[in-house]
């Protein structure tokens, strides 16, 4: 049973789009995401399942660029997006009739990427009649455990968050699914950002599944006889805050004071020395950041760790390592999402909007952009827009 409230005409009347209050036992989303350089599309339910999953990669497109160039990026999304949408849909074996609701990336992001996912939704919403959510990005990677975890494993509210990718490093305090309190960001560059230029320093080839991933695969070469080159520092020691531009930096001038060229062993020490640091930097933060929740008595049981950077297998057992030092009589749980979904996809804007979508909290098709977002004012912003 569904009922509608509203009228067809509530553009005319320069009202909200129809209020759709859903009643019914399963609530199906197709959802797109565009924020960087991958094109994702999917379908989820309400009750948990992930119906399909397409993700298309652009790494050929950028490697020359040793990043990404956005307007390449924009064109390869306007390319992509109507056959990732189209696959999305086969996949699922559904039509858009079967489509209860549209979900897309609102933002962070690079603004015209943004925009191509936006459009669609916007479009594919309005011409059908389906009611549409915006998501923020980050919010997205935070909630995916709450999809994916077993069902006697799904974090429970407060959890802390540790998101790490190409474009952020958070650690937050998640007391429900639209309140985020920051604990610690980035001074200067994010994780993900630091992982792609010490790979680009290092000569490493991006592959298939970008540098980060080329940067953590190179350290497991088994070369014999390395230098040691010692360790580097981590940054803002006792202070909740990240820095990963003077860790990148470090490896520049390291590069910079070698005179002659570096053999492959010499390259795989300071991989290793970078991905070391970059460890150490995560676990003291982490653990600085539990001792700080402790003196206001909060002491979350769950740990969430997600973004691009979260599928580094490396940082996942040295953090687990951090938990069990921490608190070695209390289990303190560590949960990631499967690796296919802590890189950007769609499923992830599916779930993350699912909760709006069943309570009848959509946003208005002219809803605009947020390239710039700050997490922690999820429900502000979106109490402006529905």
């Amino acid at each position: 049973m569904l009922t509608i409230i509203g009228s067809s005409s509530w553009h005319s009347r320069g009202l909200h789009p129809f209020r759709l209050v859903c009643r019914r036992a399963l609530f199906t989303v197709l959802a797109l995401e565009s924020s960087a350089d991958d094109t994702c599309a999917a379908v989820v339910t309400s009750s948990r399942q992930i119906l399909s999953n397409v993700v298309v990669k652009q790494h050929d497109l950028h490697e020359g660029f040793g990043g990404i160039h956005p307007t390449v990026a924009i064109e390869a999304h306007q390319r992509n997006m109507p056959g990732a949408v189209h696959r999305a849909l086969e996949n699922a074996k559904l039509t858009m009739q079967d489509i209860d609701g549209i979900a897309f990336t609102r933002g962070p992001g690079i603004g015209g990427c943004l925009s191509v996912g936006s459009n669609a939704a916007k479009c594919l919403a309005a011409a059908l009649n389906k009611p549409l959510v915006g998501v923020h990005h980050m919010q997205a990677h935070a909630l995916t455990p709450l999809l994916t975890a077993p069902a006697d494993q799904v974090p429970e509210f407060p959890f802390l968050t540790l998101l790490i990718s190409g474009g952020h490093t958070l650690l937050l305090l998640a007391t429900s699914q639209t309140s985020f309190d920051i604990l610690a960001t980035t001074a200067d560059e994010s994780l993900g950002r630091s992982f792609d230029k010490v790979a680009r320093l290092l000569g490493l080839s991006w592959g298939t599944r970008g540098p980060g991933a080329a940067l953590e695969d190179f350290c497991r070469k088994g070369i014999a006889g390395v230098p040691d080159i010692g360790s580097f520092p981590v940054p803002m020691a006792g202070k909740l805050a990240f820095s990963y531009s003077c860790l990148h930096s470090s490896i520049e001038r390291y590069l910079a004071s070698t005179e002659r060229p570096l053999t492959e062993g010499h390259r795989v020490t300071l991989a290793r020395a970078f991905q070391d640091a970059a460890a150490r930097q995560l676990c003291e933060k982490l653990t600085l950041g539990l001792e700080k929740l402790s003196l206001r008595n909060i002491n979350p049981r769950h740990v969430v760790v997600s973004g691009g950077v979260a599928s580094n297998l490396f940082l996942r057992a040295r953090l687990r390592a951090a938990l069990d030092i921490y608190s070695p009589d209390v289990k303190i749980d560590l949960v990631f999402p499967p690796l296919e979904l802590c890189t950007d996809n769609a499923v992830m804007i599916g779930w993350a909007a699912m909760h709006r979508f069943t309570s009848g909290d959509y946003d208005n098709y002219s809803v605009d952009l947020r390239a710039k977002w700050d997490i922690s004012t999820i429900s502000d912003v979106n109490s402006h827009t529905s």
